[in-house]
């Protein structure tokens, strides 16, 4: 494998790199985990763009309309957290549901990109988003990538049918893709492509040395059972009912921001919806909780994605307990996998009284292969080998 650093093997230090995705530093989603390690070899520039959720009135939408007003009231920024790439705003059009305003974001877009980045030749666009297929004609790159981390077409609350529209041309139109897992990758050969396979990293360090104190669960009744994550109709309200209902004491915690979340989660007395949480905190947070949990329902959405959880998860040293999902495949010693509602809420009792078998704890020792420093350096030879 060649490393980010081998500047001589893959000559990228004279590359540009040009990234559409989620906001750098809204979520920390494995594009920003990738792309961070990339930051000391070559030049990038991130661009944050509108979303892909249909746009109907909610405070939620109200709040992120007033947060991406602000983002345009800036020509490029960058973070202070951290090393991070030129972060670029461009105003476009709020929607893409029709070719007038898919039109109007391809020109804005098209026209930003030749206006700020000097040399397109040697420069190479990942993308994460389907939304920017339409450049593919007017944007002439070294080479374009498409990492696919999801299927938009069957996630709740999007605008499935031109998202679908636009992924397919991206699909049939980039120079190379990427995917998070098997299961994505026998879906971009039912559109006649082959994909490279990278799967999510961890920080292993990050993760077993929690660093930042947190008092969030400190007045919560023990023992804690937690999620954290986008709180939607992905997760299975049978299986959270069922945990609840067997609780004698204790609290179930959901952390994470809420996207048309299930109304019955408001009737479930154990459930308490703490709100999203600064990623940093999240170790602390682990180390207090008895159970980690992935109550997913079996959704094709779900058959689809890739966790990043998972492996944090893993890598805090608390038990798992999480329903079968395609994305387990490979890890099913690690964790406890189970398939009805009745079943989970026997085994995080279990788990409660037991904490993390032996077994399952020797198999996580495979962690340590997985960094995301290894991830990136094969992101770099997808983005800039030859």
């Amino acid at each position: 494998m060649i490393g980010v650093s081998a500047k001589a093997d893959l000559n990228i230090a004279k590359h540009r790199l040009i990234v559409f995705a989620d906001d750098w530093g809204r979520h920390p989603s494995s594009c920003q985990h990738l792309v961070r390690n990339l930051l000391t070899a070559c030049t990038v520039s991130w661009i944050n763009t509108i979303g892909t959720r249909s746009p109907k009135f909610s405070l939620g939408l109200l709040h992120r309309g007033i947060e991406k007003l602000g983002q345009w009231g800036q020509r490029q920024s960058k973070t202070t957290k951290d090393f991070a790439p030129t972060i670029y705003n461009p105003i476009m059009y709020p929607g893409f549901r029709s070719a007038w305003q898919r039109e109007i974001n391809a020109r804005i877009l098209s026209r930003f990109i030749t206006s700020h980045i000097v040399d397109l030749s040697e420069t190479v666009i990942l993308s994460t988003i389907p939304i920017v297929a339409d450049l593919l004609e007017s944007v002439h790159v070294r080479r374009w990538v498409y990492y696919c981390v999801d299927d938009f077409s069957v996630w709740p609350g999007l605008d499935s049918n031109p998202l679908r529209q636009m992924e397919e041309k991206l699909i049939n139109g980039v120079d190379e893709i990427v995917v998070a897992g098997e299961n994505l990758a026998a879906r971009m050969k039912q559109f006649g492509r082959e994909a490279r396979i990278i799967s999510h990293g961890i920080d292993l360090e990050f993760w077993t040395v929690p660093v930042t104190p947190c008092s969030l669960l400190d007045k919560l009744q023990h023992p804690i059972i937690l999620f954290w994550g986008l709180i939607d109709k992905r997760l299975d309200l049978d299986y959270l009912a069922a945990l609840d209902h067997s609780m004698k004491i204790g609290t179930i915690a959901l952390i994470g921001p809420e996207q048309d979340a299930d109304s019955t989660l408001k009737r479930l007395p154990r459930v308490i919806r703490l709100g999203p949480c600064d990623f940093e905190k999240l170790p602390a947070l682990a180390a207090n909780a008895a159970v980690l949990i992935m109550p997913y329902a079996n959704l094709p959405v779900t058959r689809m994605m890739q966790p990043l959880k998972l492996k944090e998860y893993l890598a805090t040293g608390r038990p798992v307990v999480s329903a079968r999902l395609p994305a387990l495949v490979g890890w099913e010693d690690c964790l406890d996998i189970v398939d009805s509602a009745d079943e989970f809420a026997t085994m995080v009792a279990t788990r409660c009284e037991s904490d993390l078998p032996a077994t399952q704890a020797l198999a996580r020792k495979r962690l340590e292969a997985e960094s995301w420093k290894a991830k990136s350096a094969d992101l770099a030879n997808v983005l800039f080998g030859e």
